[in-house]
């Protein structure tokens, strides 16, 4: 079976992409803000007891994040001016409803995330109904209906972009193949840039990375697309989930990369909302 979603787009000779001011480099935050459900097996530290029910080890090391590691990660947002993109899943809106309350008063983007990190999107059974169930939950809970979407371990079915679509979704983060936006082959949608490897949850669970390395490869990365970027802008994502990132020894090397970006001249320090509709906005409507 082809991949009919996409088009096969090289990097080189495309249009030249402009961000606002002149920036070179769009950096964005994709907070993930999660639930996980008690009953279920889920992201685990330790694969001795992940399948237990319940698992005390496991789900503990996930509910620090809302519990504490959120607030550590605000407070280094905050301080170098860097709005959250919350890859929101529906059911942090009924258990955690201080974070929306904190997120709402930093003007945070809010992405649908589905309904819970325990429900992959590929077993959800009546997608639509449940999509619309994810979207209506967080509009009405956060005031700002989502346009950008992140599948439960970046989950899709092959429905879930025309579906989006019909929603009034404008993009997703699922598709982790590219340093620019780009066009699906559903009308009205984009992929957006988002990263496996520069993403937290990788970089000290499965990689065993010190926070130290984490500085490193964040200004590798950067400084990279910074050089590329003088032809044409680039995304660069940063993923990051409180129950990781948040925990107590980690947060300063977080502090240390984020001063990093945010001391460059030309990058926009903005959220994925706002990088699809200014691509959107200022790029003709191909795929490439």
């Amino acid at each position: 079976m082809e991949n009919t979603l996409f088009d096969y787009s090289p990097i080189v000779g495309r249009e030249p992409i402009s961000w606002p001011g002149g920036a070179r480099v769009a950096f964005y935050v994709g907070l993930n803000v999660e639930h996980f459900t008690i009953d279920h097996p889920s992201t685990s530290i330790n694969e001795a007891t992940a399948t237990l029910v319940p698992d005390p080890l496991n789900y503990g090391w996930r509910d620090y994040g809302p519990r504490v590691g959120i607030w550590r990660v605000t407070d280094v947002l905050d301080r170098h001016g860097i709005r959250a993109s919350v890859l929101l899943n529906a059911d942090v809106c009924e258990q955690y409803p201080q974070i929306i309350e904190a997120g709402n008063a930093r003007d945070w983007a809010w992405l649908a995330h589905g309904k819970n990190n325990s429900t992959l999107q590929a077993g959800v059974g009546d997608e639509r109904a449940y999509l619309t169930e994810v979207v209506e939950t967080i509009a009405k809970a956060t005031g700002q209906r989502p346009r950008g979407w992140l599948g439960p371990a970046l989950t899709e079915t092959f429905q879930t972009p025309s579906l989006l679509a019909e929603l009034g979704l404008d993009y997703v983060l699922d598709w982790t193949n590219d340093d620019q936006p780009y066009r699906l082959n559903v009308p009205g949608m984009l992929s957006v840039p988002y990263s496996l490897e520069l993403n937290d949850l990788g970089i000290f669970t499965m990689q065993g990375k010190s926070g130290g390395d984490f500085v490193q490869m964040v200004t590798d990365q950067f400084d990279q697309l910074y050089a590329e970027s003088a032809e044409s802008g680039r995304v660069m994502a940063l993923a990051l989930h409180p129950f990781v990132i948040g925990q107590a020894f980690r947060a300063k090397y977080l502090d240390q990369a984020l001063a990093y970006i945010a001391g460059h001249e030309g990058v926009w320090l903005t959220t994925s909302d706002e990088i699809a509709a200014h691509y959107a906005s200022t790029t003709t409507g191909t795929t490439s």
